[in-house]
């Protein structure tokens, strides 16, 4: 039999696949082995390098617990909340939450290919396909919202999937919360929820599946997301802005070929044929549910690219679904013939090793410049404690008198954050900044005279100090920004300013100092 006659029978495999209501095989304990694997990894490194720029702005939200915040929902910060809590400042203490989120999205992978119809191989395959995905790994090293995202989409498609083999449509229940709690983490998970019921009200699928728990579902999730609708109203729906600004800076036609190529990297690149696969797979099943996530991912492509093309992990989570449906989908193929099967392992982990070098802390911190522009997340690492005695001398410089009536302004939320938490305790004051819901936290003294302001480095920050003297009569550098492991990070060559001689009361600059990106 040919190759190309035994890839037909992905077809067929997948219109036999998941009988409705039919029995399939027990969950692969293997599975919770990979998880426990990548959870012991990705413990093993959270305590390398140091905070992230984003984290520190997540421990800053934690100590301002609200319903909402400019550029995510409730719920990441308040999991920071619960590690300060628990350990204090900790690296470890904070990482340990995505750390979690990606070992549950690798069970979910397995779990996933079980509703497919897949074997105790094809549940392990999913489980180190998921565990491989480079998406996952660098996403669960940073306490952002990636990892909660991640899992979020794996599981609601889990759902779908479940619902679209045993038609029990009272799993719409469990999908509506899926939906609504995701949202909570990251608003891409409300996308993907309104984007799946379009799909399933809109096409075939609303004669099999589409009922009035479709739509109490739908309901649930709005509940959950309310205390998140109603901060924004009474914050002139600053996440729209926010949107418009993240757009601007990511969309458009220039970044749509970034967008493409990286969707590549969303999986270990010899996994790639697995979630090609996966897309065959679902297409060819005849089940309508299951080609709802067909369509929703076309659907996503198309928008993302246009509108965030360089955030190109904004799909990251539909990915563990693709790679189930691939790995039950190629089962067969896969195991009649050894070589292939061989090559694949010896791919994902070649592919692996190299993708982890640059997205996890493997490197000595002196090593990793040259992954910067493939992937931030370890530059941005960099540097902190060092950015934070830099403020510290310049601000103990200042006489008394003159820091008796001055206020530390951050640029950037990170360096806010930085100065909050990695200072706090070394009689710096609490910094403020007009980055995104810092702003919303006010200018601390609203009658400062002296203004210690700290701005990154002039290809994030250019002409910083022009800006700043459209405020200040005054301003003079008082140090520049580096780090010792030379990486040309966003905060290498900024600079700390001390501004003077205010051309109007502080408080009154404040609203015009707002800035969303």
């Amino acid at each position: 039999m040919t190759d190309a006659t035994d890839m037909a029978d992905v077809g067929r495999h997948a219109d036999e696949a998941g009988k409705a209501g039919g029995r399939i095989a027990p969950l692969d304990r293997r599975v919770f082995a990979v998880a426990g694997v990548v959870l012991a990894v990705l413990m093993a490194l959270s305590p390398r390098y140091g905070f992230h720029i984003d984290e520190l702005y997540f421990l800053d939200s934690a100590r301002h617990l609200q319903a909402s915040y400019v550029d995510q929902p409730a719920l990441a910060p308040l999991l920071a909340r619960v590690s300060l809590s628990l350990f204090g400042v900790s690296e470890a203490g904070l990482r340990l939450w995505p750390a979690l989120a990606a070992a549950g999205t690798v069970v979910v992978g397995g779990m996933t290919a079980r509703e497919f119809g897949g074997a105790r191989r094809a549940q392990l395959l999913a489980a180190v396909a998921t565990g491989t995905m480079p998406v996952l790994l660098g996403g669960a090293h940073v306490a952002n919202t990636t990892s909660y995202e991640v899992l979020a989409w794996a599981a609601i498609a889990l759902v779908v999937v479940r619902i679209g083999r045993t038609g029990d449509t009272r799993w719409w229940l469990a999908a509506g919360a899926l939906v609504g709690i995701g949202a909570e983490f990251n608003h891409l998970a409300a996308i993907f929820g309104i984007v799946l019921l379009a799909a399933a009200l809109l096409g075939p699928a609303r004669r099999t599946a589409a009922d009035r728990r479709l739509l109490a579902g739908a309901a649930i999730a709005v509940l959950l997301v309310l205390p998140d609708l109603w901060w924004q109203a009474r914050h002139g729906w600053a996440m729209f802005e926010m949107t418009r600004a993240l757009n601007g800076e990511n969309g458009g036609p220039g970044n749509i070929l970034t967008w493409i190529v990286g969707q590549l990297g969303m999986s270990c690149l010899a996994m790639t044929v697995l979630w090609v696969a996966g897309l065959r797979f679902l297409w060819q099943s005849r089940r309508a549910l299951w080609r709802c996530l067909v369509t929703a991912y076309a659907v996503l492509f198309v928008l993302f690219a246009v509108t965030t093309g360089a955030q190109v992990y904004y799909l990251g989570g539909l990915y563990v679904c693709l790679l189930a449906a691939g790995a039950v989908g190629l089962d067969g193929w896969l195991h009649s013939r050894p070589d292939q099967l061989r090559g694949l392992m010896i791919g994902t982990a070649a592919s692996t090793a190299l993708l982890a070098v640059i997205v996890l802390p493997v490197l000595p911190p002196s090593d990793v410049a040259w992954t910067y522009d493939i992937n931030s997340n370890s530059g941005e690492s960099l540097g902190w404690p060092q950015l934070v005695g830099t403020v510290r001398q310049v601000w103990t410089g200042l006489p008394p008198g003159q820091r008796a009536n001055a206020v530390i302004f951050a640029a950037d939320y990170g360096e806010a954050g930085a100065i909050n938490e990695l200072g706090r305790g070394t009689g710096l004051p609490t910094a403020v900044s007009a980055h995104n819901t810092d702003w919303w936290w006010g200018p601390g003294n609203p009658d400062a005279t002296t203004v210690v302001a700290v701005a990154p480095g002039p290809d994030h920050a250019p002409e910083y100090a022009a800006h700043l003297r459209q405020y200040f009569r005054h301003v003079r550098v008082a140090a520049t920004l580096s780090n010792p492991d030379g990486v040309h990070n966003i905060e290498w060559g900024g600079h700390v300013y001390i501004c003077t001689g205010p051309r109007r009361p502080w408080g009154e600059m404040w609203p015009e100092l707002r800035n969303y990106a």
